[in-house]
């Protein structure tokens, strides 16, 4: 018992933890032992390839409009950049809002078939070199395609990944604190993981491939995004990441909403697990291997259950009297699961303790990806995505 309580401690910590660290120092050596050479003087402006941002827009009408003005004002050498809305499905205004911009490609149909068809289908249409896909519901900044599209003079760069940033208010409940919290900690990740090998897997609020690298994934698949960045890595590209290229949406309407993204996201990381299979493999690539294993996969398997199991058995051990290392060990989980409680009581209170909300929203991450893992092998998982509600 006391083997399978270390062994599982180990695990989580290394996933929490202890892979940031390793990655960390991995960086640092790397950068030690290759010096980086830049090339001085290049007309960067000329040498940027052609591009086509696209989106898909499902009952987008109270930001589109804001959406289209964002877009329109990215900064890209004039007769390089293209723009592609698709409204599948929409049953609000959102294709007439689009259509009072003549400089936007509009696809729109009355059937609905989810995101990945919609992109599928997109994809059909565009002839530039580089392919730049994001939200209906974010904002990019100003420079965000050139940040992006600089990396690809490097022929082994095969897709780019910009940032996403959770906007939260001075005074922020759970979801906005917790998850703006989450992704600083995720950047930081990713910057180490580009810095590295490559990013294991794209945010659908702003990512980028080149054209003759996409490959259509099936249409159930759950998480497009992560899906389609994740084949041109299975396939010895690398994939960058870029923080100077940001998307911005605000935080989850409520934990509610931020627990029903999360277990669709769940449920969606394991369908992935099964299908990316050279990802996995070592002998294929030891370092997307080790990545891919570390930030991913312990995240959406094994980890959240051996949370359950430390738990349980440090208080049978701690109950025994076994040793003191337990019952301080076990002290301290029952302080951090109080405070994930206290959390919760003042979510429900509308009062704001930051420093609650982190173990709150810690084990409703946790959770989501346990109901996740329930739901994907119940079936239960549709591959067409629901709109979750958002602060304004």
């Amino acid at each position: 018992m006391e083997t399978v309580f270390w062994i599982s401690l180990f695990i989580i910590g290394y996933t929490y933890v202890g892979y940031g660290v390793v990655l960390y120092l991995f960086v640092r050596l790397k950068r030690l032992l290759c010096s980086r050479r830049r090339a001085q003087g290049q007309d960067v402006v000329a040498e940027l390839p052609s591009c086509t941002v696209i989106v898909a827009a499902y009952n987008e009408a109270s930001v589109i409009e804001e959406k289209i003005h964002n877009t329109l004002a990215l900064q890209y050498p004039e007769g390089k950049l293209s723009y592609c809305f698709i409204t599948d499905g929409s049953t609000d205004a959102t294709p007439e809002f689009v259509r009072k911009f003549p400089e936007i490609n509009l696809l729109h149909t009355d059937v609905r078939g989810g995101k990945i068809s919609a992109v599928h289908r997109a994809m059909q249409y565009v002839a530039t070199d580089v392919v730049v896909f994001t939200d209906a519901n974010t904002w990019l900044n100003p420079t965000a395609i050139l940040e992006i599209c600089s990396h690809y003079a490097d022929p082994r760069v095969g897709a780019v990944a910009g940032e996403k940033r959770v906007h939260a208010e001075a005074v922020a409940d759970a979801s906005a604190a917790g998850e703006g919290f989450y992704w600083k900690y995720e950047s930081a990740l990713k910057r180490w993981d580009s810095a590295l090998h490559t990013v294991v897997g794209s945010a659908g609020e702003l990512f980028s491939i080149r054209r003759t690298l996409y490959e259509p994934v099936p249409l159930d698949t759950v998480l497009d995004d992560f899906m389609i960045s994740m084949r041109i890595a299975e396939r010895g590209y690398r994939v960058v990441y870029e923080p100077n290229a940001y998307a911005t949406e605000m935080a989850s309407e409520n934990v509610e909403e931020e627990l029903k993204r999360k277990i669709r996201i769940a449920a969606g990381g394991i369908q992935s697990i099964t299908r990316l299979k050279r990802a996995l493999n070592p002998f294929a690539d030891p370092m997307l291997a080790f990545q891919y294993i570390s930030h991913r996969v312990l995240r959406w398997t094994v980890t959240p259950l051996l949370l359950v199991v430390v738990f349980v058995i440090n208080a049978i051990l701690h109950s025994r009297g076994v040793g003191m290392i337990y019952t301080l060990l076990f002290c301290g989980q029952m302080a951090f699961y109080l405070c994930a409680l206290i959390g919760f009581l003042l979510e429900r209170k509308a009062l704001r303790v930051k420093a609650l909300f982190v173990p709150y929203y810690f084990c409703v991450m946790n959770y989501a990806v346990i109901a996740g893992i329930i739901r994907y092998f119940r079936g239960g998982q549709s591959a067409i995505w629901e709109r979750s509600s958002r602060k304004q």
